[in-house]
This record gives structure tokens, C-alpha cells and sequence, in this order.
């Protein structure tokens, strides 16, 4: 066998596409696939969008708010019906991408996982809901990518630039033929001016009138874009109104002037192969007026006040966005990584921070991590790099190739093998907290417009770098501080098995007020405690802890159930702390087996008796108030049997409070998963309970789960 069987797997991937977009009546698709490294959706292939509207689109986080990584998290389609419903649902995206549309995104999946998101694009004129066969078209075909996935010889990967292939998708059942050249001959004839442009803005075709028109050969026009050929054209608003016929379907009007005084009106008229453009002088009629049309300008002399603009403002606003929602510097060090590199069609990164006038690494990407230690530790005013001097200066600087880095900075050449820099100072009100370098396997000419959006990006950065780097220091100092607080091992009980597990949220802090414990009494005697203070902060914690030292001494001074909660809220009165803490207490007597249970409005324990056969019941614990609301406030106490072999589940609302369910609905869920599973180790148990609930690990809540087994002899 001859050839590379990854040329003809792409093939492959490349024709269910096509076949996808022609059997879905879409204008638009891509495939997208699961980074095998890390969780990040890569697109590989795509049909019917300019790529340079689809640049902030290449490489999307799992964990990202859009609809591509929405549908891998839930494992569901996602539409998306209209401009307005993009804004509503995702307002993230629908700045970055500001066009009438709609879309669609499905997982695609093989015989044994997920492996990507299949997204389809409609024009506006789309009705707002997918019926029930189109819905049926889009599964199907993803299910098909799939199965292209499944028998691929090696995995489908963007380029090593990181760019997706694009593909044309022609009609079945059309090609070329003899009429074209007649209908050349024919433009040729016409007064008015006539342009073809594909679906990247290039010039494909131009009558003699257009020409005239622009004042330009068609030599000069053929294979170019007009705003870069025509400097008079050179203005973002007009490469965004090319971008909304694109993305929209819809005809777009709009007037330019031509220096130094001569008004032209262009007329976009868009279909799935690219814009044929209409051109005339402004005032005279182009044919029936079109009330498609959507006209961008209603005067020549209102062309300025356009709110649109160019396709890097909106990855600015779309990358500004996706900062505003980083947490630790290690987001900000990821989102630069996963985004802003690839959208500057860079290869390589690396984030230094100011730390005690020393350069620290804070994240890189495609270096040897030998050079990463070299560098580490240097001197903020260090000259072996340009980035002492950037952030001295707080000036960014641009180096296209070796030679030019090598004038200034002979040294710095012979640390990589890279060919490009872009040295940009993170500055936070006129103080360094650091810089960003994005660097290029290949020379690379920095334009005005890669400048112009690089320098205030940076700027974003460095904000979103300083706010991390202080979240990072509270978080450190609350998670030390519960980490203390929490017991470090749980004591050997006779005739007991126990197993605890504590999740901080997947959002946040990362710390709260969750608590659990487990006190031995006696040789036959143990007390359990489980708690939740309200609150994700370093109070929370500190409460946290002050509530389950109370706890302890008073079980230990064999104080019975009820009173130990309630000499434990006296304790917290005397505190004088706002937050209220959620409680259970339970007293085990393993040799009489029963246990006996106070409630602090916790959430009803589960217990699971070994049957045959083996069921699982909320016990029904009458609650009193949480601790820190009355003084004398009673707690009634609860008794129930303790079989052998029975399992008694003690947790926090996190494990059962998922947005959108009914509470006692997901409880009874988790009843029935101890039921089924209860026979297996403890820790499986726990991790089996917890993914029950939350299977995508993404839990909006801190996670308490303490389960008891007593022992069958």
C-alpha cells in the first residue's frame, strides 16, 4: 500500500462534511475534535466561512460558555435560532460574532466516546426552531462523523500552523458549463459595475465598469482584497460589511466616497460561493428597489458613525470577554494559550511575572522546558532578552525575524529556534506586573492592525494577571487555612468502615465552609458530623472550623445529640458572626446498632440497608433551625436501626442541588444509585455518587459525602 493513509483520512472527514452541509441545507460547517492533551475542542476542517472570521473560533475550551462547548459538556444539541437568542444564551459569543445567523452544534461521537462538536451555520432567514427531519439530518450526520473518526488510521488535527483545512461544497448536480462564458460577456456589456469576491474577499472577477468605477485595473483587482488594494477602501467598516453579507446570507447597501468628492453605492449580494457586488455612482438606480437590503449607511456623510468594525475588534472584544472570566493566573495563563495565541497566528508563548525583582515563569507553550528553567529567575532588568527592556519601558516590541532580533539582543537569537517575536510589557496603571511573548516558527511581518489590537490586548492581560495573582494569594491563604481545619485522617473505629471526600467548587474560591468529621467515643461508640457554613470565603472557613471544635469537645463530654448542636450554636452565638451553619450530628451505637440523629437544617441523611434485598430510604430527621439563628433553639432527635452491613450516606447540598432539577427528585436518584452500588468499597462508592450527579465533574457547589459501613462480623 502506497501513500499516506492520513491524506485519505482527511479525505474521508473532508466529504462527510461537504455531504453534511449539502444534506442539511446549511451554508456553513466545521468539524471540531477533542485535543488529546488537554480539554480544548480544535477545528480541523471547515466549509462556507472566511477564515478570517473564524479565526477566535479555531481552539474553544470544553469549559468555555459557547454553544460548541456546551454541546460536548451536556452531550446534547445545542441551537441557537436567532441573533437575539445568541445574545440572551451566550452574550460572549454574540459579541464576537455580531451577524444574523443560525447554528447548530452536536456532539459527535464514535462507538466508545465523545470526539468533537460537528456546528452548522444558517442564514437569518432561517425559521427560529429546527423541525423534527432536520433535527434527525443533524444527529444523523454527526453520527456518521463519527464513524469517519472511528476508522481513521490516525487522529484529525489542525495543521501545524493551527489552521482548520477549508473545503469548497459544491451543489450536486451542478458544475461549469458554456454558459459562463456567456454570462462574462454579458457583464462585460453592462453600465454598472459588477464584482465577484469568494468567501475570503478576494477578487475573483471584474467588468470594465467596476474597474473605471474604482479607478483601478483589473489586473490590479484580480486576487486581492478592495480594502488592501484600494487605499480609499482601507477602512474596517467596509471589510465588516463584506463580513455581515458573508455571515448573514442577507444583501448589505452601503456608500463610499472615492477621493477626492465622487459617492459610490455598493450593493452586496451574497450565496454559498462568496458576494457578487454591485457598483454605481450614488443616486442612480441599480433596479427595483430591494427591501432585503439592509442599508448600512442612509446618507454618504454618515459613513463614520457606523458602529461596526473590523474583524479584530471583534476578536479584541471577544478575547476581553473570555478575560473577564479567568480566576487564577493559571486561567489567564491557559486563555492566552489556547486563544489568544492562535488567534495571532502565533506558535509559541511565554508569561513572565514581577516577583522580589526577579522574572518568574508563569506559563509557556512550545519550548523545551530546559530553556524554561534557564530563564526562570532572571533579573526583571535582565539585557540576555528585550524583556527587561520592555518592561522598563512598558513599549512593546515587534521583531519580524532573526536579523532584527539580533541587532538589538545578540544573545537572545541562540536561546530558541524561533523566527518571530512580539515582546508585549503587561502594565497595570504605569506598574510592570510582568510580560507576554508570543513567537512564530517562521519570519512573520507584524501589520499596523496586528499592532493596533496586540498593544491593548496586553493590557487586558496584565489587568486580568494582577486581579488572578491577588485572587491566587486569598486563595492560597483559605485553602491553607481549611485544609488545617479539616481532619487530616479519620480514627479506626471497631465494627465500622468509613470513607470521606470533600470537592471544593469547580467555580469560584475553590474553599468554603463544607465540613465533616468523625469522633471515636468508645470502643463501641462513634459520633459523625457533617456541616456546611454559608459562604466561600477565608470567614467561612474560619467559622468552619471554630463549629466542628465545638462540635468535638462537647461529644466528647458525652453530651447527647440535641445538646451538642445546641451548646454548639450558644458557642457560635458568642461568636457574633453573620453566617448560619447547616448541621447533622449522629451518635453511633455499634454494639446496640442504632444510631441516633440530631438535624441543624442539614439535608436528611440516606440510609441503605443490606435487605436481601438491598434498599435505600431518606431518613426521615426532623430538622430544627441552623446554628447561628436562636439561642434556644430545640433539636429533636431521630433514632433508627443499624443492620449489619447497612450504609449510612451523610452529605452537603452540593452532592443534590443541580440547577433545574427538583431537590427531592435528585435525592431519590442518588437513593437509587446506593441502592444499586452499595456493595462496593467505600471510596469507589463516594466517586460512583458523586459522578452520578455530576458527571461532567462541573459542580457549582462545595461537596461533603462521609458513608458509614458497620462491619457484618
Amino acid at each position: 500500500m502506497t501513500g499516506d493513509p492520513g491524506q485519505s483520512d482527511d479525505a474521508a472527514l473532508d466529504e462527510a462534511l461537504a455531504a453534511t452541509v449539502r444534506r442539511t441545507g446549511a451554508w456553513a460547517g466545521g468539524v471540531y475534535v477533542l485535543s488529546p492533551d488537554e480539554p480544548t475542542l480544535e477545528l480541523v476542517v471547515m466549509s462556507g466561512l472566511p477564515e478570517a472570521a473564524s479565526t477566535p473560533w479555531w481552539r474553544v475550551p470544553v469549559s468555555g460558555s459557547g454553544p460548541v462547548s456546551e454541546s460536548v459538556r451536556e452531550d446534547r444539541l445545542v441551537w441557537v435560532g436567532s441573533q437575539e437568542d445568541m445574545v440572551r444564551r451566550y452574550p460572549r459569543t454574540a459579541a464576537a460574532m455580531p451577524y444574523r445567523l443560525a447554528l447548530a452544534a452536536t456532539p459527535i461521537r464514535d462507538a466508545q466516546r465523545c470526539r468533537g462538536t460537528l456546528l452548522l451555520l444558517w442564514p437569518a432567514t432561517h425559521p427560529p426552531t429546527l423541525t423534527r427531519r432536520e433535527r434527525g439530518r443533524v444527529t444523523s450526520s454527526a453520527r456518521r462523523l463519527g464513524q469517519v473518526l472511528d476508522e481513521s488510521v490516525r487522529p484529525p488535527a489542525p495543521s501545524p500552523s493551527g489552521r482548520p483545512r477549508v473545503i469548497t461544497v459544491h451543489p450536486s448536480g451542478t458544475g461549469a458549463d458554456r454558459s459562463g462564458l456567456a454570462a462574462a460577456d454579458l457583464l462585460e456589456r453592462l453600465p454598472l459595475g459588477a464584482i465577484a469576491l469568494d468567501l475570503e474577499g478576494r477578487v475573483t472577477f471584474v467588468n470594465a465598469a467596476a474597474a473605471g468605477l474604482l479607478g483601478s485595473s483589473p489586473g490590479q483587482l484580480l486576487g486581492t482584497q478592495p480594502w488592501h488594494s484600494l487605499p480609499w477602501l482601507d477602512d474596517p467598516v467596509y471589510e465588516e460589511h463584506y463580513r455581515t453579507a458573508v455571515l448573514s446570507r442577507e444583501p448589505v447597501g452601503y456608500h463610499v466616497l472615492r477621493p477626492p468628492d465622487r459617492w459610490l453605492d455598493f450593493r452586496l449580494y451574497p450565496d454559498d460561493s462568496g458576494i457578487s457586488a454591485l457598483i454605481t455612482p450614488h443616486g442612480e438606480p441599480v433596479g427595483p428597489p430591494d427591501p432585503a437590503a439592509r442599508q448600512a449607511h442612509p446618507h454618504p456623510h454618515s459613513a463614520a458613525m457606523s458602529p461596526a468594525g473590523p474583524g479584530r475588534i471583534h476578536q479584541l472584544m471577544h478575547l476581553a470577554a473570555a478575560l473577564t472570566e479567568t480566576v487564577g493566573v493559571r486561567d489567564v495563563v491557559d486563555l492566552v494559550a489556547d486563544q489568544i495565541v492562535p488567534a495571532f497566528g502565533a506558535q509559541g508563548m511565554v508569561v513572565s511575572i514581577a516577583d522580589a525583582g526577579r522574572l518568574r515563569i508563569a506559563g509557556y507553550l512550545d519550548y523545551p522546558s530546559h530553556l524554561i528553567e534557564r530563564l526562570d529567575g532572571l533579573p526583571l532588568g535582565t539585557g540576555v532578552t528585550p524583556v527587561g527592556e520592555v518592561m522598563a519601558t512598558g513599549v512593546p516590541a515587534f521583531f519580524g525575524s532573526r536579523e532584527e532580533l539580533a541587532r538589538d539582543h545578540p544573545r537572545a537569537v541562540s536561546l530558541s529556534d524561533k523566527q518571530a517575536w512580539a515582546f508585549l510589557p503587561l502594565t497595570v496603571s504605569g506598574r510592570s506586573v510582568g510580560c507576554c511573548v508570543l513567537s512564530y516558527r517562521a519570519p512573520h511581518r507584524f501589520t499596523a492592525d496586528e499592532r493596533a489590537v496586540l498593544t491593548p490586548l496586553a493590557a487586558l492581560v496584565a489587568q486580568a494577571l494582577d486581579r488572578a495573582r491577588l485572587y491566587d494569594a486569598k486563595h492560597d491563604l483559605a485553602h491553607g487555612l481549611q485544609q488545617a481545619l479539616l481532619p487530616r485522617a479519620l480514627p479506626d473505629v471497631t465494627a465500622l468502615e468509613v470513607a470521606a471526600r470533600y470537592l471544593p467548587a469547580t467555580h469560584g474560591m475553590d474553599i468554603g465552609g463544607d465540613f465533616y468529621d468523625l469522633i471515636r467515643l468508645g470502643d463501641t461508640t462513634a459520633a459523625a458530623i457533617i456541616g456546611d457554613v454559608q459562604g466561600h470565603n477565608v470567614t467561612a472557613a474560619a467559622v468552619m472550623g471554630q463549629v466542628r471544635t465545638a462540635v468535638h469537645a462537647h461529644a466528647t463530654a458525652g453530651e447527647s445529640p440535641d445538646q451538642v448542636l445546641a451548646c454548639t450554636n450558644r458557642v457560635l452565638a458568642d461568636f457574633r458572626t453573620d453566617l448560619f451553619v447547616s448541621c447533622l450530628y449522629a451518635h453511633l451505637d455499634l454494639a446496640g446498632r442504632r444510631v441516633s440523629l440530631a438535624s441543624a437544617g442539614h439535608p436528611a441523611p440516606l440510609l441503605r440497608s443490606p435487605g436481601p434485598p438491598p434498599h435505600t430510604r431518606v431518613l426521615d430527621v426532623e430538622p430544627g433551625l441552623p446554628l447561628g439563628i436562636g439561642i434556644d433553639t430545640p433539636y429533636p432527635v431521630t433514632t433508627a436501626s443499624l443492620p449489619p452491613g447497612a450504609v449510612l450516606a451523610l452529605y452537603t447540598d452540593g452532592l443534590v442541588e443541580t440547577r433545574g432539577r427538583d431537590l427531592t427528585e435528585t435525592t431519590e436518584a442518588v437513593a437509587r444509585h446506593l441502592t444499586d452500588t452499595g456493595d462496593r468499597p467505600l471510596d469507589q462508592l463516594i466517586d460512583g455518587l458523586i459522578r452520578h450527579t455530576w458527571p461532567t465533574g462541573q459542580h457549582t457547589d462545595d461537596i461533603a459525602v462521609l458513608l458509614l459501613r458497620t462491619r457484618t462480623a
